[in-house]
C-alpha cells in the first residue's frame, strides 16, 4: 500500500490484501471527502457497491455509523441484526451474513472506512478484528499520505499554469508580474472560475476568457 502511486492504487491494494488477510468474500473502502458525501473508490465486487449504495442513499447503516463515530461496527449475524432491519434484509438477499466495518483514521483526522463482508455467520472473531485494525492503521496512513502527495502535485501544477498564463499577459500587454496576477485573479472572481482553470483557458486560447 505504501508503495502505491496514488489514492486509487492504494485503496485497490488495501481491498485486495484484505480478502487474503481476513479470509472474507468481499471488501470495500469508503473515503471522507471535502464535500461531505463519502466516495467509494474501491470495491472487490459489485455486491459491495450495492451494500454501500443502500446505506449512503438512506444515510444510515453500519458504514455510516462507523464513519461518523470512528468506531468499529461488527455484525456477526445479519439475521439477528435489529438496528438496520431494511438494510439488513437487502444485504442478506445479496448472500452476506456477517459484516465488519473498521474506521480508517490518523492523528490528523478521519480518512474513511474499510468494510469487510462474508457469506458465513460469525466470520470475524477477535483475531480477525485485531488483524483488521492493524490493516486499517497502515491503510489510513497510506491513504492520507497518497492524498497529500496528490494535493501537492495539483498545487504545483496550478502554480506552473498560473506562471505560464502570467507570462503570456506580461508579454502581450506589457504588464509586470503583479499586474498580470491581478488580471487573472479578477477574471477568476468575475467568472466564479478557479484561478487554475482561468490560467489553463488563457494558455489554450491565448486570450482572456469572456466575462
Amino acid at each position: 500500500m505504501h508503495e502505491a502511486e496514488g489514492v486509487d492504487e492504494t485503496v485497490e491494494a488495501l481491498v485486495e490484501y484484505a480478502l487474503q488477510a481476513l479470509n472474507c468474500e468481499y471488501a470495500g473502502v469508503a473515503l471522507h471527502t471535502a464535500g461531505g458525501r463519502p466516495e467509494v473508490p474501491a470495491v472487490t465486487d459489485p455486491v459491495v457497491a450495492e451494500i454501500y449504495r443502500f446505506q449512503l442513499a438512506g444515510e444510515d447503516g453500519p458504514l455510516v455509523q462507523c464513519m461518523r463515530d470512528r468506531a468499529t461496527v461488527s455484525i456477526p449475524d445479519l439475521v439477528q441484526e435489529t438496528r438496520w432491519p431494511e438494510w439488513s434484509k437487502k444485504v442478506l438477499d445479496l448472500g452476506v451474513h456477517s459484516v465488519l466495518d473498521v474506521p480508517l483514521w490518523t492523528g490528523f483526522g478521519a480518512v474513511g472506512v474499510l468494510g469487510l463482508y462474508s457469506h458465513r455467520s460469525a466470520a470475524f472473531g477477535t483475531d480477525e478484528e485485531a488483524v483488521a485494525h492493524i490493516l486499517a492503521r497502515h491503510a489510513a496512513v497510506a491513504v492520507a499520505t497518497a492524498r497529500r502527495e496528490e494535493n501537492l502535485m495539483v498545487a504545483v501544477d496550478a502554480r506552473k499554469l498560473v506562471g505560464q498564463a502570467m507570462g503570456i499577459l506580461m508579454e502581450r500587454y506589457d504588464l509586470d508580474s503583479d499586474r498580470a496576477f491581478q488580471v487573472l485573479r479578477r477574471y477568476s472572481q468575475d467568472t466564479n472560475t478557479k484561478l487554475r482553470e482561468v490560467a489553463q483557458q488563457l494558455i489554450d486560447s491565448r486570450r482572456l476568457p469572456s466575462v
